[in-house]
């Protein structure tokens, strides 16, 4: 264990606490000491929910370690239960209450409370937060009494139905993605019976077997509930996430298959136009950098790649239990994977590679306001600012013009920069000042240096050079400058002036 300032995923009761929170009708009892309550802010105030999460802590004092804390545990279940009244009853502890071991779903199920109670056995020193989303999931659905099943012989429905798996409460863009992928399904004349956690109630959950089929669409989340649908009720699975043109045109394909619905005739969508364009080819061959969980880091590479034409340099995800899927796009692109959960080795990796834009979470954001790097968010973790009240999915087809939109406008700001570079003169727009994309202050805080121009290198400038290197455009400067260092590298040229900078373009234009 390391101290850390940031962290991708909190511990697994944080994951718990996702699933329970998106459920209508279950309750989160939670062994914690003061100071352990503080994951409901999460919700309240980065996801901005109208009302707290579904969580009870027994918030125990330092000074009842001395007594019978398995006593306060039982006290604070049959208030959650008169109060809340809820369908069922979920019961874990905290990593600081765990090293008690109070053993938290024996006490309950020792009280014979009339509703269904659900132990949650999360090791937080082993387990991280989208583990224990997935593992509670599977538990509350696995060991949830009355689940209903199809009838053999029963009258099949006039239309074909599916499950939505994996959505959870602190998601990064579920609520939007889930609302995109039920029009499409409508549209391809499939209805959607249960989409679960999100929105589920206990009842629904028990209807999971009766759809036709389940759509996967968080894999760190639903996974686990969807192997087990198949082993247990024979429900096939579609597993393609549907972000981006390309990746959404397979989506409809299996599930048209599936549900034995015919293939629509289907348009272009605008992303896809528009990443066909003119307009658009300049931006061919960009260095992109790509970080994130492996659901979304893994899409963004193959968008990326295969629709906006990037050049993708870097891949990476701290999804571990998914490192396996991670290594192989990575693979797949000519690039050796970085898994970690250690933001000082992203930040390393990101220094090294150089890229023109990064493609990341709330932790990305902040490394790259550090190197002068535009950035789009793609995934979680997240700030209050990713949670838009507009309707701004990452799935379908509105998802994939949502991602044209966010990737591309940080880039084609560029242009923008180049002409304010022919009012450089002016007090707003002088040398020194930040690029506008990269936000609205001219000045770093304290202790911070920004390069505007691109990261730093061992390579000796002097100061006529770098003022020349300065005229060039912003969203080519960093190309710029990297192949006169490689120029003068090869020639042993050092420092670098004027006629090194002009020697090196000459070069690299023959």
């Amino acid at each position: 264990m390391e101290l850390t300032l940031w962290t991708y995923e909190g511990p697994p009761h944080v994951g718990a606490m996702r699933v329970a929170t998106a459920l209508k009708d279950v309750h989160y009892l939670l062994h914690a000491p003061q100071g352990d309550t503080y994951a409901d802010l999460l919700f309240t105030m980065i996801e901005r929910r109208g009302h707290r999460p579904p969580v009870t802590y027994t918030t125990f004092q330092a000074r009842d370690l001395g007594g019978d804390t398995a006593s306060l545990f039982q006290t604070a279940a049959r208030d959650a239960v008169a109060r809340h009244q809820p369908a069922a009853l979920l019961v874990g502890a905290s990593c600081t209450a765990e090293l008690l071991q109070d053993d938290p779903a024996g006490l309950t199920q020792a009280m014979h409370l009339d509703i269904p109670v659900i132990g949650l056995e999360l090791p937080s020193y082993q387990r991280k937060e989208n583990w224990g989303a997935a593992e509670t999931f599977y538990q509350l659905v696995r060991q949830l009494p009355g689940l209903e099943r199809r009838a053999e012989g029963a009258p099949q429905a006039s239309r074909p139905s599916c499950n939505l798996l994996g959505p959870t409460a602190l998601g990064f863009r579920h609520r939007d993605d889930v609302l995109e992928i039920t029009r499409l399904l409508a549209s391809l004349g499939v209805d959607v019976n249960v989409v679960a956690p999100l929105g589920a109630s206990v009842d629904d959950l028990r209807r999971l077997p009766l759809a036709d089929f389940n759509v996967l669409l968080y894999p760190e989340v639903g996974h686990s509930v969807a192997d087990w649908l198949q082993r247990q009720h024979g429900m096939p699975c579609v597993r393609t996430i549907p972000i981006g043109w390309r990746a959404t045109d397979q989506f409809v394909r299996e599930v048209c298959e599936l549900a034995g619905v015919p293939l629509p005739d289907r348009s272009a969508s605008r992303a896809r136009w528009w990443s066909e364009s003119v307009d658009a080819h300049y931006l061919t061959g960009k260095r992109v950098f790509v970080f994130g969980d492996a659901t979304h880091a893994i899409a963004a590479a193959q968008v990326a790649a295969h629709e906006m034409g990037f050049e993708v340099v870097g891949l990476g995800s701290y999804s571990r239990e998914f490192a396996r899927e991670v290594r192989a796009q990575a693979q797949a692109l000519g690039l050796q994977a970085l898994i970690t959960d250690n933001y000082h080795e992203v930040q390393t990796q990101i220094q090294a590679l150089q890229p023109e834009l990064i493609l990341g979470t709330q932790m990305e954001r902040h490394i790259a306001k550090r190197l002068g790097i535009p950035c789009a968010v793609i995934s979680s973790p997240v700030h209050v600012q990713d949670f838009p009240a507009r309707h701004s999915p990452q799935m379908g087809d509105e998802g994939a013009n949502v991602l044209f939109d966010t990737w591309i406008h940080p880039l084609m700001m560029g242009l923008e920069e180049h002409l304010l570079g022919m009012f450089r003169e002016d007090f707003e727009f002088h040398g020194d000042a930040s690029p506008s994309h990269l936000g609205h202050g001219h000045t770093a805080p304290p202790g911070i240096t920004v390069d505007t121009q691109s990261p730093s290198t061992d390579n000796h400038w002097t100061t006529e050079a770098e003022a020349e290197l300065r005229k060039i455009p912003f969203f080519v400067r960093g190309k710029a400058k990297r192949n006169t260092e490689r120029y003068a590298s090869e020639l042993g040229l050092s420092p670098i002036t004027v006629e090194t900078l002009y020697d090196a373009k000459a070069h690299f234009s023959r």
